[in-house]
């Protein structure tokens, strides 16, 4: 893909600036749906081996939701994410607990508020889509399409207008 300013940038290096912006932790929108009825809330989320990671209350409406239908969108400020979560178990159950270890690190507040080990589930998100907007350094918007299924990246400018 050619990308402003004559730069190339291949599906790794799109996969690399996702993350690169979401960082090492984010509160991001969840939207999820069955029968038609959307629903969104904010989860906080951890980012490790190319997923996006939650947990939640295998109780919960969007939990019973995520069961019914797995299909999901997520955005944190110009970084959005359309994926498939998997229920992945207890928190407390994953092998090496690397959440639980970054979940203390970033988000302890929310650790302490709300962490029960018999009902908390880790929740992975695998992207298939994601969508970026963002300017370039002659302050031009531009939107960069990362497809996970074809290992693909499309640049489009969004304003074509002359700065000069």
């Amino acid at each position: 893909m050619e990308f402003a300013n004559g730069k190339s940038l291949t599906f790794e290096q799109a996969v690399e600036l996702m993350f690169k912006k979401l960082g090492d932790f984010k509160i991001m929108a969840l939207a999820s749906s069955v029968d038609n009825h959307v629903m969104v809330r904010n989860v906080s989320c951890l980012f490790y081996d190319g997923k996006i990671w939650f947990k939640t209350d295998k109780n919960f409406r969007k939990t019973q939701q995520l069961y019914q239908n797995p299909n999901v969108a997520m955005c944190w400020s110009g970084v959005s994410v359309e994926g498939t979560a998997r229920n992945t178990g207890l928190v407390v159950d994953e092998p090496g607990r690397r959440f639980e270890a970054l979940y203390k690190k970033y988000l302890w507040g929310s650790y302490n508020r709300y962490s029960h080990e018999d009902t908390e589930i880790l929740i992975e998100v695998t992207p298939t889509f994601v969508e970026i907007w963002d300017t370039s350094e002659e302050n031009y918007a531009f939107q960069i399409f990362i497809h996970f299924d074809t290992k693909t990246v499309e640049y489009k400018q969004y304003d074509n207008t002359d700065r000069t």
